[in-house]
């Protein structure tokens, strides 16, 4: 299932130079994971009842097109890993532009964290089908654990 949400930028995202903020494109890919969890019913409720979160282990941002003051935003959702356990994941963002120009790619690595042990955890059984749907990027991996 191709996931997207387009967004109105605001004041706020740009810097002097009249462009885009770097962590302004990271911002609205972490709102599109919120949103994909919550439309596959996964809400911040769900997290809080279950004790459990969403960490990052690494983000890495590629800047490919300006986004200037005022413009529209579509930023994509894509799984490109996962662990047997669906204890790590990784998400890829795409950020286009107004004109549908890509502008940025986000790379994600993270995993769920029990946030009463400080511990990294698989998730509830209710959340386990959070990616069974989610579009899988082209260099989608399986994400293998070593444990020491």
């Amino acid at each position: 299932m191709s996931f997207k949400v387009t967004f109105h930028t605001k004041w706020s995202d740009f810097d002097p130079n009249r462009h885009m903020r770097h962590t302004a494109y990271n911002d609205y890919a972490a709102e599109v994971r919120v949103r994909y969890f919550r439309d596959q019913n996964f809400s911040i409720e769900e997290f809080t009842r279950h004790n459990i979160g969403p960490i990052l282990f690494t983000e890495e941002t590629s800047f490919r097109k300006e986004i200037h003051l005022g413009e529209n935003i579509t930023v994509d959702l894509k799984l490109s890993g996962l662990s047997k356990n669906g204890e790590r994941w990784k998400i890829t963002h795409q950020v286009f532009n107004e004109a549908g120009q890509l502008s940025a790619v986000i790379k994600v690595y993270g995993a769920w964290i029990d946030l009463t042990k400080r511990k990294l955890t698989t998730p509830p059984e209710e959340a386990k089908h959070l990616f069974d749907i989610a579009e899988k990027s082209d260099a989608f991996e399986e994400i293998v654990l070593t444990r020491n």
